[in-house]
């Protein structure tokens, strides 16, 4: 068994490495080419007895690579600890260090910050899930089934990872409890007190693209004609007068209340009347909003393509993410009611569009989640809370499991801070903050899994895989390591 100083210097360095390793999804196919993180993952778990490997490469250089470490129970639960290896662009000239150099500086705090591309989002809790689970495969695994997928593509929606996975070789591994990112931060609450974070769902997607129809011609005769342009200018005006009411989901309700405001506040803010201002969340604010409302944001106009041709059409592209209980239908109907007179000359196509996720703020895994916090932090208050973007974990939860970011973050990091990392310049991580997690994940993978057997030799039982081979499909793409 590793001391918990030695599991987190295996950590750090191998955090160090899949920075560097620069697998940056630019949400094309050819791009991420994870299979440099999914190398240095087996180079980290070589040698390493009683863990079975299994990898997929759907298109070539972007692989995903599960290590599953037999339980000795067939009947204990399983758990699943789901970390992406790829990461977002970047713009260097706006960093001040350089993205891929894992370079650790001491701030004037005092604090050890580790910056690179990733060190947030989400490698820092991929190398813990990797160290843990080989600690856990070198003492002789334990009762429960423990499974690190390493999954390419998620910042590019997992269609070629996490979603491929599900959807071509969901036997690969167990998805009934299911861990990801991210979880842990603090909320800055009324009166002192502390509360922490878990990730319990996230918003689904309702993407949309509105077009509207003109009259063509030269760009020297405008007169009379009917503009695409001016009406798509119309439409996304009267988008951005749309108000979708606050919901009425509890996990909202629960995290109003976990900041102690006052009652008339705390009732504004529940009802969605016109007092309720979200600036009493400070650096939240916009979190709180995207959380308690389907959210509708414009983000691409496309027109014309000459400056001397009045175009035929005009498009604009939305992102919006609807919450659980929200469906396509309504979006739509919400739509056309924000457009008023103009709805008959609007043509809605849909993009992108999935169901929000969730799952229960009760049972085994979130308990030993909670017991876990409360470890470090006994006075905390556990929070359930939705994630505003999407992660890997909705596959889970839509073939019946559960699934919940989870890591640990220093009293100092609330969850403000926490989010203004992800996909940031200059994204840091604290030191202090991987501590936290790798220890985290030690006690909660014991915990859950039903205690870890030490000793055990190569030879034990615990290399029987979950299924035998003749039991299982032949996943597309797939190759059995020895």
């Amino acid at each position: 068994m590793a001391t918990t100083e030695a599991l987190y210097n295996e950590t750090l360095d191998l955090l160090r490495e899949l920075i560097r390793n620069a697998c940056v999804n630019d949400l094309t196919a050819d791009s991420g080419e994870e299979h440099r993180n999914a190398e240095t993952l087996k180079a980290f778990f070589a040698e390493t007895p009683n863990v079975r490997v299994q990898e997929f490469e759907p298109h070539p250089g972007r692989v995903s690579v599960i290590f599953t470490v037999p339980g000795t129970d067939p009947d204990a639960e399983p758990l699943t600890l789901m970390g992406h290896t790829d990461v977002v662009p970047v713009d260097e000239d706006a960093w001040a260090h350089e993205p891929f150099g894992a370079e650790i500086v001491t701030n004037a705090a005092g604090e050890e910050v580790l910056y690179g591309r990733g060190s947030v989002d989400m490698l820092f809790i991929t190398a813990t899930m990797a160290a843990v689970t080989r600690d856990v495969a070198k003492r002789g695994g334990a009762r429960g089934e423990l499974t690190f997928a390493a999954l390419a593509d998620e910042e590019a929606r997992g269609g070629l990872g996490g979603k491929w996975l599900s959807e071509n070789a969901a036997e690969a591994f167990s998805w009934r409890n299911c861990l990801s990112e991210t979880g842990g931060a603090h909320l800055p609450v009324n009166g002192g007190s502390d509360a922490v974070v878990v990730y319990v769902g996230e918003k689904g997607a309702g993407q949309r693209r509105l077009t509207v129809r003109g009259e063509a011609g030269h760009g020297s005769t405008p007169y009379g004609r009917d503009s695409a342009i001016a009406k798509i200018g119309e439409v996304a005006a009267r988008i951005a007068a749309i108000e979708p009411p606050v919901t009425d989901n509890p996990i909202w309700q629960g995290f109003v209340r976990a900041f102690r405001f006052d009652p008339a506040t705390e009732k504004a803010l529940l009802t969605g009347s016109d007092a309720a201002d979200y600036a009493v969340f400070g650096d939240l604010a916009g979190y709180a909003h995207a959380f308690s409302h389907l959210t509708l944001a414009q983000t691409v106009l496309r027109a014309g393509g000459a400056i001397n041709v009045l175009p035929s059409k005009a498009s604009l592209e939305m992102d919006i993410r609807p919450l659980p209980g929200h469906t396509q239908e309504g979006i739509d109907e919400l739509i056309r009611e924000g457009l008023g007179d103009l709805a008959d000359e609007v043509e809605i196509e849909h993009l992108i569009t999935e169901p929000a996720t969730e799952s229960p703020a009760e049972g085994p895994l979130w308990d030993a989640m909670v017991a876990t916090i409360h470890e470090e932090f006994p006075d905390a208050v556990v929070v359930p809370v939705y994630a505003t973007g999407g992660s890997d974990l909705r596959f889970a939860r839509r073939l019946g499991g559960n699934g919940y970011g989870f890591a640990l973050h220093a009293r100092g990091r609330d969850l403000a801070a926490a989010n203004r990392q992800l996909h940031a310049h200059d994204e840091h991580l604290h030191l202090e903050d991987l501590r936290l997690t790798v220890g985290a994940y030690s006690r909660l993978v014991e915990r859950f899994l039903g205690g870890v057997i030490s000793g055990a030799g190569g030879s034990s039982p615990l290399l029987r895989p979950r299924l035998r081979a003749s039991e299982r499909r032949p996943a597309r793409g797939a190759t059995l390591l020895p």
